[in-house]
């Protein structure tokens, strides 16, 4: 692992995984209402939320996503990576206190381009809340090298 890059691509094998975890909180919400300026009812109004099928307030879904974006620039491939493309399915609300994980695995490596293909999955407890697939673009030891030449 270089500590400026994370794990250059020559690094990376398929089965690595890496991980995060955060309890979401009124202010989680509330902040990230006011970044994306999301402020539907069903996340900014218990009274709303009651209404819905929900049968209560929930976290935005993108607030929960973004934790893999985390795990990505933080850890696997972590710092210098570039996101590509995400592909989301919300299987389940997060609701005010529950813990979400945020994990990916890698499941392909492109070394010639660069591409790492990840599964991306967040959890709360035993159950899937998010599931999907990252395409990044991790940094290359290779070739940093030969641009210092």
């Amino acid at each position: 692992m270089n500590p400026q890059n994370g794990y250059d691509v020559e690094d990376i094998t398929v089965g690595m995984s890496a991980e995060t975890a955060k309890t979401i909180t009124d202010a989680d919400i509330v902040l990230f209402a006011g970044v994306s300026t999301d402020v539907n009812a069903v996340h900014m109004d218990e009274e709303y939320g009651r209404t819905t099928q929900f049968g209560g307030r929930i976290a935005h879904g993108m607030l929960s996503a973004s934790l893999l974006s985390a795990v990505l620039g933080n850890r696997l491939p972590g710092p210098g990576v570039v996101y590509m493309s995400q592909s989301l399915r919300f299987r389940a609300p997060v609701r005010i206190g529950d813990t979400v994980h945020a994990k990916v695995t890698v499941k392909e490596v492109i070394a010639e381009k660069c591409r790492v293909i990840l599964d991306t999955m967040c959890t709360v407890g035993d159950k899937v809340v998010i599931d999907g697939e990252a395409m990044v673009m991790a940094t290359s030891r290779r070739k940093r090298e030969a641009a210092a030449r």
